[in-house]
């Protein structure tokens, strides 16, 4: 933990040594080769992809086509052969605008009155509105699956609440408050058992872990660049092509059409028919840059081993600060990345703020999840919370600790 290989990686943290950036479950840091390749992009082959036949044109249609095979490969979105189902790719331009997609274009095809769609309680606000629209819409019901109070989803649960009647499921793969991790191919399972489909929002695991959606039992699987490295503005949306098909285009207009007449017109095959008007470019080929990084300078067993290394030290000296109420569990084990807590009678906004005088970098607030915080009953349906990538050391974790003593210091002379 005190030595660091990676912070030189990231020209912010590389320029502000004083920083202990800990709010990479709200958005990672990007590392200088992702800057460079959008500034590539932009130098060598700035022309709009699908709309030209002359070579930069050429070119960068190639790019992007890359990295959609590069992501179909990295989520296990592969043919028997082993070969990548790139055409399931859909880029889009967060993990939200995924869901909704989902939501507004797949699920009314499914559902009927008195239909239910199960979602846990601790999901992001981006997985749960266009649930509780879509339900309102079509008179299915918002089911909520509650866990344990420290985060687990049980065998029991899961019976209880995804039956004959559910159609769709969908989850987040870990909590973005809770930093726990779902039991996804345990409700997918349960789901297909019961002819519904498995929603999985990934934008807080693929930045720590490996993903498989074929293990996981996803039909669908949605997540944002910016928390794994990448540039803002660049979502992907994987589906199951036959599921696709079935789903309508969210927005219309241009490159998304095979054909326009006076009154109507016909969609191009997916993945284009989701993907209207010109799509960010730089930022999906620097994606592919960020994923590379990632996965094979850094790698998910090396990220794995030192965020657990990370966490484990940070929690350990949490819990001997009496004035700290750790949300969620106390295990550290049962935390990828993410640590949410409260300074007894300091409101989180006031702790963000001493610790920011600090340099020290956390959240503050309801993380977009306040049905989960008004169910856990935390006051103020606010919390603080540290979030732990690779390039963190036990220097930002000290200063962390240390921030969180003047906090109370200051308040309590």
């Amino acid at each position: 933990m005190e030595l660091n290989p990676f912070k030189g990686d990231f020209p912010l943290l590389a320029q502000h040594p004083e920083l202990a950036f800990l709010d990479s479950g709200a958005t990672a840091q990007r590392p200088a080769c992702v800057l460079e390749a959008q500034k590539t992009f932009y130098e060598t082959m700035n022309a709009n992809p699908l709309r030209g036949l002359y070579s930069l044109s050429v070119e960068a249609t190639e790019a992007i086509a890359k990295v959609r095979s590069q992501i179909a490969e990295l989520i296990g979105a592969v043919d028997e052969r082993g070969r990548a189902r790139a055409n399931e790719i859909v880029f889009c331009r967060n993990t939200s605008e995924a869901l909704n997609i989902v939501a507004k274009g797949f699920a009314p095809h499914v559902l009927d009155p008195g239909d239910e769609v199960a979602i846990s309680i601790m999901e992001h606000h981006s997985n749960l509105i266009p649930w509780q629209q879509v339900c309102r819409e079509t008179g299915a019901k918002l089911v909520y699956l509650y866990p344990t109070p420290t985060g687990q989803i049980t065998d029991d649960e899961i019976a209880a609440k995804i039956g004959p009647a559910t159609k769709i499921v969908s989850c987040g793969h870990v909590s973005n408050v809770l930093g726990v991790e779902n039991p996804i191919a345990k409700l997918a399972a349960a789901a297909h058992a019961n002819g519904a489909y498995m929603v999985v929002d990934a934008a807080q695991s693929i930045p720590h872990m490996a993903l498989d959606v074929q293990k996981l039992g996803a039909d669908f699987l949605a997540f944002s660049a910016h928390k794994a490295l990448g540039p803002m503005g660049v979502g992907v949306l994987w589906g199951r092509m036959d599921l696709l098909d079935r789903t309508d285009p969210v927005y219309t207009g241009g490159e998304m059409i095979d054909s326009v007449t006076e009154q109507g017109a016909t969609w191009a095959p997916v993945p284009e028919k989701f993907e209207a008007g010109t799509q960010d470019a730089a930022g999906i080929y620097a994606t592919g840059v960020a994923l590379d990084y990632l996965v094979n300078k850094v790698g998910y067993d090396a990220i794995a081993e030192r965020e657990r290394a990370l966490v484990h030290y940070a929690m350990s000296r949490m819990v001997q600060l009496p004035f700290v109420d750790i949300v969620g569990s106390i295990y550290w084990d049962q935390h990828h990345g993410a640590i949410s807590f409260n300074v007894r009678g300091i409101h989180p906004h006031d702790v963000a703020s001493i610790m920011d005088m600090d340099g020290v970098c956390i959240r503050a607030g309801h993380h977009c999840a306040q049905p989960l915080l008004t169910w856990l009953q935390v006051e103020n349906l606010a919390c603080c919370r540290a979030s732990i990538a690779f390039y963190n050391d036990k220097y930002d974790i000290d200063r962390f600790i240390d921030s969180l003593n003047h906090v109370w210091s200051v308040f309590h002379n």
